[in-house]
């Protein structure tokens, strides 16, 4: 049976945020190999083979193929994992996926990062050649030159050229079909998406004007360039490449805390940080992400929307203390103690007579120690 779907290993937790991480052309998902594992660790990282490297099936794609048609690759594999919305990273043709879905698919994009590429990659010609070379006589001779293209003299990784050696000529040819159509520079204004650039500093593939083109070009775009990195820079900069990809990544739980602290008061989220331990810590991070970066940040519901439905919920699972907490958040929210009443009456209906007894008691409690506050 023929593939249908690009070759992926995911890594982290199935409920973090996803990431899918995307390789150039010529590599594996082993580019990854040094920052996925690391990523893992508050994301449900998704990275991918490129039709016809690593274990992709080569007929995905054929000749004549664009950016577009990779992208569209992307998005299915998504599908299949039921990922709708997603971070993204990609390097070099990687990259260019990345570009190509924040501009035409920015609903399915969170946030986008794009490492060592371009906006174009100078020109169709070079491309055109090169395929042609590639279909003619294979990639053996193109590996050889594999070190002096991605990394600095005297940096090598073996896999990643044996990954570029074994690569189906057909599926590569037609990836460098797809570099030689792409071009979005007179688009990129449009891009939306929270982006970050990664160059570097001695890339000769993509130069750091490349990225800065993009960077002058995407509204609100940051960019990072990395002193001693060449073209693949995950694999010869790994940890500078987390670091900008963390500080990249963290506004979703950044923007959490922000709203957590706006709903629940800073004196209870301060006592919750200062409860932390290294064994809680990736719960408190989840919930700021999760909870507070992702569910409460969302518009289509307000905030007193989303206040009358925690409470509805807490009541019917009898978590009174965190009831208690939340009907102070309903205040501050902008609930009257008569519209905290009116919600906890029809519990009554819906989740039983005892359940909205002991809810009634614990919102009395609290309004009334609100109360006493005041005067």
């Amino acid at each position: 049976m023929t593939a249908t779907l690009l070759n992926h290993l995911a890594e982290g937790p199935a409920s973090a945020p996803p990431l899918l991480l995307g390789p150039s052309l010529g590599t594996s998902y082993a580019l990854w190999d040094k920052v996925a594992p690391e990523l893992s660790a508050a994301h449900r990282v998704v990275r991918f083979d490129l039709p016809g490297h690593g274990g992709s099936a080569p007929d995905l794609i054929g000749p004549g193929a664009t950016v577009g048609d990779l992208a569209g690759l992307v998005l299915a594999l998504a599908d299949s994992l039921g990922i709708e919305r997603f971070g993204y990273a990609g390097v070099s043709l990687g990259g260019a996926v990345g570009l190509h879905l924040a501009l035409h698919h920015p609903e399915r994009i969170s946030s986008l990062a794009v490492i060592c590429s371009s906006a174009h990659f100078n020109g169709a010609k070079p491309w055109q050649e090169r395929a042609a070379l590639v279909r003619r006589e294979g990639l053996a001779g193109l590996a050889e030159s594999a070190d002096a293209r991605w990394f600095t003299p005297g940096f090598s990784v073996p896999r990643l050229v044996r990954d570029h050696r074994e690569a189906d000529p057909g599926a590569y040819a037609a990836c460098c079909d797809a570099l030689a159509a792409f071009d979005l520079r007179d688009r990129l204004a449009e891009i939306s998406v929270r982006t970050l650039l990664i160059a570097g500093r001695q890339d000769p593939a993509t130069p750091p004007a490349h990225l800065r083109e993009i960077a002058d070009a995407v509204p609100h775009a940051t960019l990072v360039e990395l002193p001693g990195a060449s073209h693949l820079a995950p694999a010869q900069c790994p940890e500078a490449v987390l670091t900008a990809l963390r500080a990249h990544l963290g506004g979703t739980a950044r923007r959490g805390m922000e709203v957590r602290r706006e709903v629940l008061g800073d004196a209870h989220v301060d006592r919750a940080q200062a409860r932390q331990t290294p064994f809680t810590a990736r719960f408190q991070d989840f919930i700021s992400r999760y909870a507070w970066g992702e569910i409460w940040t969302d518009p289509t519901l307000g905030r007193r929307e989303r206040s009358m439905i925690t409470l509805t919920a807490l009541v019917a699972h009898g978590h009174y203390d965190e009831l208690a907490m939340h009907v102070r958040a309903a205040r501050r929210n902008g609930l009257s103690p008569e519209e905290i009443g009116a919600v906890l009456l029809q519990t009554a209906v819906y989740c039983g007579v005892p359940a909205a007894n002991s809810a009634f008691a614990t919102a009395q409690r609290v309004l009334a120690e609100e109360e006493q506050g005041g005067e």
